[in-house]
């Protein structure tokens, strides 16, 4: 791809020149890559431009304070957004069905129960978070909740290229307030609780609060639907957010008006669930133990409908889900029939 296809007022000195790949880190620059150069809390990347431009770099993107010599200086105010957009393009295509889940806690969980009511409704699925990627065949560790804006996009075009059709991640707060989410259309965002965590990086919980919120203000597609887990304290200000922009939404909980849990009764390996959907009342056997492994089920269930899900087909999957690994997974069943969890928290 020509530097002209993907910036279309290149100065002309610069326009005919092959782009080969993007870069956040000076150190991975080859010829023909567009360098990334960002201020961040350890490093300013613009002190690195000119050893990138040396190594290769054919386009700097960065504040247009930025010194830039002998490469294609793409300015703008919000570099980290403008290079997202850049690199989109040039990694595409991405699966057709993206979601998006943030919170505090049940990101994880709430990725792979999605993960897994797709793909029994027989879509070709993946999950991006904290687990890595996970496919129906294989899982690889990426060991970050959300990578880089490279390894994000160059993940999600591969899942494509790879035949997935419906994917989700996680968006965390550091990753939406660095952009590193950004350029796929998200289809879906979810919301599932938010509580006092990584205040040594936002500051204050409203600070926090605001970086979550980007996903639901600024990165779900405009004719998106906001999926919000109800009973949360912070539930009726994501309810506003959401409004503020008009997406469709679909609330979930007790208080939920998309997916109403009506009754929640606990068995030996589960769980039996009373909800009121669309009019209807159903109960459904959930094999995940725990209060808010029955939120984060339903959160699921409201991404897939959001997705175009079917309800009966959907409620019959909830019944066949499989626990998480590592978030209240049974490990075994003694021989006194007490069944023994695995929890990483």
């Amino acid at each position: 791809m020509k530097l002209g296809q993907l910036v279309s007022d290149a100065d002309p000195a610069f326009a005919d020149r092959t782009v080969t790949g993007f870069a956040i880190d000076h150190r991975k620059i080859a010829p023909g890559t567009v360098f990334g150069a960002f201020e961040g809390a350890s490093f300013n990347g613009e002190d690195f431009i000119d050893a990138a431009i040396a190594a290769g770099a054919v386009a700097i993107v960065a504040r247009p304070e930025a010194k830039v010599t002998g490469a294609l200086h793409i300015a703008d105010a919000e570099p980290r957004r403008a290079f997202a957009q850049l690199a989109a393009n040039y990694f595409r295509p991405f699966p057709g069905q993206i979601a998006a889940v943030t919170g505090t806690n049940g990101k994880t969980s709430t990725a792979e129960l999605t993960r897994q009511l797709w793909r029994m409704a027989g879509h070709n699925a993946a999950s991006i978070g904290t687990l890595g990627i996970t496919t129906a065949s294989d899982q690889t560790t990426t060991g970050l909740t959300t990578p880089d804006i490279v390894t994000f996009l160059a993940n999600m075009s591969g899942l494509a290229r790879e035949g997935v059709s419906h994917a989700i991640f996680e968006a965390s707060s550091h990753g939406l307030s660095q952009y590193r989410s950004e350029g796929v259309r998200v289809s879906v965002a979810a919301f599932t609780n938010l509580s006092r965590d990584h205040l040594d990086y936002h500051g204050t919980m409203e600070n926090y609060f605001d970086a979550k919120m980007r996903l639901f203000d600024e990165v779900v597609d405009e004719n998106g639907c906001a999926v919000i887990w109800a009973d949360d304290v912070w539930s009726d200000q994501v309810i506003a957010r959401a409004r503020k922009r008009d997406l469709r939404m679909i609330t979930v909980g007790e208080k939920g008006k998309g997916v109403q849990l009506l009754s929640r009764e606990a068995t030996q390996l589960g769980q039996t669930l009373e909800l009121r959907i669309q009019g209807d009342v159903y109960k459904v056997k959930l094999p995940l133990i725990g209060a808010y492994q029955a939120a984060n089920a339903l959160v699921a269930a409201g991404v897939v409908m959001a997705s175009g899900g079917d309800v009966e087909s959907l409620l019959s999957h909830l019944a066949r889900l499989q626990p998480v690994r590592g978030r209240l997974e049974r490990a075994v069943i003694t021989k006194s029939g007490a069944p023994v969890y695995v929890d990483y928290a």
